[in-house]
């Protein structure tokens, strides 16, 4: 979901007591069911192309445009982004425009619980991980780009040192689970389903959202 903005009041967010969220749009749809489960209203959402991932150096200035943009009609703007392999560089630019935002190295992490996963950074390693939207989006984000659809053969160049796919549920949906088991028979690799619901991601919005 890309360019996504959602803005649900007419009048100036400022003066109502509204914050931004500024989302990767991977995480679009978890967003906006944690504000209708929670009543969020709140809260807008504005969504920046979840493709940036290919190219983790392009989500910094996105950020920095659309905080910058938001500046003057928002108190309050919560960057939704993990590290997302910017090498510590989108801490660096939210501590300079004076925004907060998600603690962890990615959304793996964070669905997971950072700790958790952390904690058992020495024994999965050799783990491949995917989030209910990357089920989804399994050939525009995993297949296509590495060129599998068109060189099956680089598989075992990409994953011959992985040994199972990880799916990180959000919910449970039957349909999900036997395209994340097709995407492991893909693979080549074992498949583990691991139900992380939100994890984190909830606890960080509940405490923006309570501000």
């Amino acid at each position: 979901m890309d360019d996504l903005t959602l803005t649900e009041t007419g009048l100036d967010p400022a003066q109502t007591g509204r914050i931004l969220l500024v989302a990767c749009g991977a995480l679009a749809h978890e967003i906006l069911e944690l504000k209708a489960a929670n009543g969020w209203s709140h809260l807008d959402l504005q969504c920046l192309p979840a493709k940036l991932h290919l190219w983790p150096e392009k989500i910094i200035p996105a950020v920095e445009a659309a905080v910058e943009t938001a500046r003057a009609d928002y108190e309050t703007i919560f960057v939704v982004y993990a590290d997302c392999g910017t090498g510590g560089l989108l801490q660096t630019a939210c501590d300079r425009l004076g925004v907060e935002m998600v603690e962890g190295p990615h959304c793996y992490a964070f669905f997971q619980g950072n700790a958790d996963f952390a904690a058992r950074t020495e024994t999965e390693f050799t783990a491949f991980y995917l989030t209910d939207f990357l089920v989804r989006q399994f050939d525009a984000f995993v297949w296509k780009p590495m060129g599998l659809d068109r060189h099956p053969e680089l598989r075992d160049m990409y994953f011959g040192n992985y040994t199972k796919l990880v799916y990180q549920a959000q919910v449970n949906d039957p349909a999900l689970d036997a395209k994340a088991e097709d995407c492991a028979r893909r693979l080549g690799l074992a498949y583990e389903r691991r139900f992380t619901g939100y994890g984190d991601l909830a606890t960080t919005l509940q405490g923006v959202a309570a501000r």
